[in-house]
């Protein structure tokens, strides 16, 4: 029986504490928090979970923090303020570039789609010299 936490099917086979990292929002720190808040062993597989435990798990995730689809929009509509406003920030991202101040002359391939302008450096491959 997999368990569901907000929308997500958590892994059956791994550690609580590391399945629950499946879910957006929740990483490493705030899922051992949240088990120690719970008193539930992190060292636990999931499937071992009684099933006290783990109406307690969902409850205390789906209520009591921002996760999934809620945190997703909020973060969207952040993002869609900062264009609005015209700042910065908000250019960076409209641009498609690095949002936090990191250099773009090298490095940022992926963000601005990895463009590669300068094949070598124009000298002759050593076959093809005549």
């Amino acid at each position: 029986m997999a368990i569901r936490i907000a929308g997500v099917s958590i892994p059956n086979d791994k550690r609580v504490d590391i399945s629950i990292t499946y879910i957006f929002g929740i990483g490493n720190s705030r899922a051992k928090k949240i088990l120690a808040d719970l008193e539930i062993n992190p060292a636990t597989k999931v499937k071992d979970l009684t099933e006290d435990e783990a109406n307690k798990l969902r409850e205390q995730i789906e209520k009591k923090h921002l996760v999934e689809g809620d945190l997703r929009r909020e973060v969207n509509g952040n993002i869609k303020r900062l264009k609005e406003i015209a700042c910065y920030r908000g250019l960076r991202h409209t641009r498609n570039l690095p949002v936090r101040g990191q250099r773009t002359k090298t490095n940022s391939r992926t963000v601005r789609g990895n463009k590669r302008l300068t094949m070598g450096s124009g000298r002759a491959k050593s076959g093809l010299k005549t």
